[in-house]
Protein backbone atom coordinates (compact mmCIF):
# COMPACT_ATOMS: atom_id res chain seq x y z
CA UNK A 1 0.00 0.00 0.00
CA UNK A 2 0.80 3.64 -0.65
CA UNK A 3 1.85 5.44 2.27
CA UNK A 4 -0.20 8.23 1.43
CA UNK A 5 -3.00 6.20 1.42
CA UNK A 6 -2.54 5.00 4.99
CA UNK A 7 -1.87 8.28 6.15
CA UNK A 8 -4.91 9.42 4.77
CA UNK A 9 -7.36 6.33 6.47
CA UNK A 10 -5.35 6.53 9.68
CA UNK A 11 -6.56 10.42 9.75
CA UNK A 12 -10.05 10.16 8.49
CA UNK A 13 -10.34 7.02 11.32
CA UNK A 14 -8.92 9.75 14.30
CA UNK A 15 -11.43 12.27 13.26
CA UNK A 16 -14.40 9.99 13.25
CA UNK A 17 -13.74 8.58 16.14
CA UNK A 18 -13.01 12.59 17.59
CA UNK A 19 -16.16 13.19 16.71
CA UNK A 20 -17.31 9.85 18.79
CA UNK A 21 -16.05 10.82 21.50
CA UNK A 22 -17.32 14.59 21.69
CA UNK A 23 -20.99 13.44 20.86
CA UNK A 24 -20.50 10.65 23.59
CA UNK A 25 -19.66 13.87 26.35
CA UNK A 26 -21.78 16.14 24.96
CA UNK A 27 -24.84 13.24 25.17
CA UNK A 28 -23.09 12.46 28.96
CA UNK A 29 -23.32 16.14 29.99
CA UNK A 30 -27.31 16.00 28.48
CA UNK A 31 -28.16 13.24 30.58
CA UNK A 32 -26.47 14.44 33.26
CA UNK A 33 -28.13 17.84 33.68
CA UNK A 34 -31.64 16.32 33.12
CA UNK A 35 -31.15 13.92 35.99
CA UNK A 36 -29.98 16.88 38.04
CA UNK A 37 -33.17 18.20 37.21
CA UNK A 38 -35.19 15.75 38.09
CA UNK A 39 -33.66 15.42 41.48
CA UNK A 40 -34.12 19.19 42.32
CA UNK A 41 -37.96 18.32 41.49
CA UNK A 42 -37.55 15.06 43.82
CA UNK A 43 -36.13 17.24 46.43
CA UNK A 44 -39.14 19.77 45.82
CA UNK A 45 -41.69 17.17 45.91
CA UNK A 46 -40.19 15.24 49.23
CA UNK A 47 -40.20 18.70 50.62
CA UNK A 48 -43.83 19.56 50.29
CA UNK A 49 -44.93 15.85 51.13
CA UNK A 50 -42.84 16.26 54.62
CA UNK A 51 -44.25 19.45 55.25
CA UNK A 52 -48.48 18.23 54.22
CA UNK A 53 -46.79 15.18 56.40
CA UNK A 54 -46.27 17.40 59.43
CA UNK A 55 -49.72 19.60 58.98
CA UNK A 56 -51.86 16.48 59.16
CA UNK A 57 -50.70 14.86 62.01
CA UNK A 58 -53.18 14.04 64.28
CA UNK A 59 -51.80 16.41 67.49
CA UNK A 60 -51.57 19.61 65.42
CA UNK A 61 -54.96 19.09 63.55
CA UNK A 62 -56.84 18.85 67.00
CA UNK A 63 -54.36 21.30 68.36
CA UNK A 64 -55.29 23.94 65.43
CA UNK A 65 -59.11 22.59 65.76
CA UNK A 66 -58.94 24.41 69.74
CA UNK A 67 -57.09 27.02 68.82
CA UNK A 68 -59.48 28.03 66.63
CA UNK A 69 -62.62 27.47 68.56
CA UNK A 70 -61.05 29.28 71.69
CA UNK A 71 -60.77 32.53 69.73
CA UNK A 72 -64.34 32.81 69.59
Amino acid sequence: MDTNLIVTLLTIAVVLLSVVIIALLAAVTLVIIKVNSIAKNVDAITHNISSATNWLNPARVFAEAVKAFRKK
